[in-house]
């Protein structure tokens, strides 16, 4: 699975569908736990031989483009799950996610 289009600072940019679909449910869901924006989430690292160990994570920065956009998504978090997981469809060209390199 190709993740990177961009690598800048250490870090990777996400740009593979199927990992931005696990991305954008995690942020939704870390944000309602939070019940804040939240710029950093943390993801089980994938491992495709061997055992799997959930105490290995990878951690990704969350940037948001438009302060209008995060406060959009902050207006949502009250709203519950589907609500917020709507605004983060409506603006998830407004967000990026950024692996950073371990």
């Amino acid at each position: 699975m190709q993740e990177d289009a961009m690598t800048t600072e250490n870090r990777i940019k996400i740009t593979d569908p199927e990992r931005l679909t696990l991305l954008y449910e995690r942020f939704r869901d870390v944000c309602l736990v939070e019940k804040e924006v939240w710029k950093e989430i943390f993801m089980p690292r994938d491992v495709t031989v061997g055992p799997v160990r959930t105490n290995f994570q990878d951690r990704y920065d969350v940037e948001i483009d438009d302060p209008l956009v995060e406060a959009a998504l902050e207006a949502n978090i009250p709203r519950g799950k589907e609500a917020l997981g709507a605004a983060i469809h409506e603006y998830r060209a407004h967000l990026s996610f950024w692996k950073r390199a371990t």
